[in-house]
């Protein structure tokens, strides 16, 4: 099967498949797309010498590709090493009537493929852009850029955006309408978000360093 990175449609394939809760399913791409740019940790999924590891790394991205930091277990990835990287968020507790009945409200995206680990010296700096950008926008442009000690001693994957499966969950308990409804307990949805507080400057500074504008900017800003 042809896969196509930049159709409107996410494909159903064997491991992308929603075989439960397929009405939590989606196969728009725009919402794949919502979720890695509300976030920037992923967790890469790889076998290692025969035992499972999944390990949390940061992430960017283009409209194809998935670029990643890997040097946690770059020696596994130096090519075509089938991999599975999943993001998840969390929106709130969704609290029954009944403790069966309970669940979470959450977006989450799972991308299969194979790890390319990126040598191209352009795409390299390109990817470690993207990653840059994503985590923290404008600090790319304001922080020293790599050296080429520091870009060889970096490790960058790119995971194709081809294959992926998408789920979302939102809105209240689904028991209101059942015998537990007249027992008359509280029941709904208790939120979870995460913002950004106040930046914390590194002692080591001159006091009269100000906070960049990109910085201060993101206090109190929703993150997620």
């Amino acid at each position: 099967m042809t896969l196509d990175p930049l159709s409107p449609r996410l494909p159903v394939t064997d491991l992308t498949r929603h075989r439960r809760l397929r009405e939590q399913g989606s196969l728009d791409r725009a919402d794949l797309e919502a979720i890695l740019d509300a976030g920037f940790v992923c967790h890469l999924g790889v076998v290692v010498e025969g035992r499972p590891l999944v390990v949390p790394t940061v992430y960017g991205r283009d409209e194809r590709q998935l670029y990643l930091h890997g040097s946690v277990a770059g020696r596994s990835l130096a090519g075509g090493t089938p991999v599975c990287v999943t993001v998840t968020h969390v929106d709130g507790l969704v609290l029954a009537r009944s403790v069966f009945e309970h669940g979470v409200n959450y977006r989450s995206a799972v991308i299969h493929g194979a790890a390319r680990k990126v040598t191209d010296p352009e795409e390299k700096l390109t990817g470690l852009r993207l990653l840059t950008e994503h985590t923290a926008p404008g600090q790319r442009s304001y922080a020293r850029q790599p050296n080429r000690r520091e870009l060889a001693a970096t490790t960058l994957l790119a995971l194709s955006l081809e294959e992926a499966s998408v789920k979302i969950r939102t809105g209240a308990p689904e028991d209101g309408d059942g015998p537990d409804a007249e027992r008359g307990l509280w029941a709904g949805v208790l939120p979870l978000t995460s913002a950004w507080g106040a930046p914390v400057t590194d002692p080591a500074l001159h006091p009269d360093t100000p906070v960049p504008g990109h910085i201060a900017r993101r206090e109190g800003t929703r993150q997620g």
